[in-house]
């Protein structure tokens, strides 16, 4: 079982930049795939970048160049760095975690909200 927890939500002004945390229980953390997912009002949850155990990286083409996700195994903890952020940047974000070889995400956060005013 691991439980997720995300931080560093906020609002912010377009052009400015907030990186997200996502802290995850259980010792097994390095063994998973962690990803980032949002959801805006009105829409689907979509995904935004996810990171292999093996520190491989992945991202929706919309958000290649501004956001950067990384890890650190040691604290447990999954990031997400934004930058350059748009007002369609606003969303409610979660992180999830699963198994490399597993093809559905099998644990979530609760979300950190982002809002990006113009």
């Amino acid at each position: 079982q691991v439980q997720l927890v995300e931080s560093g939500g906020g609002l912010v002004q377009a052009g400015g930049s907030l990186r997200l945390s996502c802290a995850a229980s259980g010792r097994t953390f390095s063994s998973y795939r962690m990803g980032w997912f949002r959801q805006a009002p009105g829409k689907e949850r979509e995904f935004v970048a996810s990171i292999s155990w093996s520190y491989n990286t992945y991202y929706a083409d919309s958000m290649k160049g501004r956001f950067t996700i990384s890890r650190d195994n040691a604290k447990n903890t999954v990031y997400l760095q934004m930058n350059s952020l748009k007002p369609e940047d606003t969303a409610v974000y979660y992180c999830a975690a699963k198994f490399e070889l597993r093809t559905d995400y099998e644990y979530w956060g609760q979300g950190t909200q982002v809002t990006v005013s113009s």
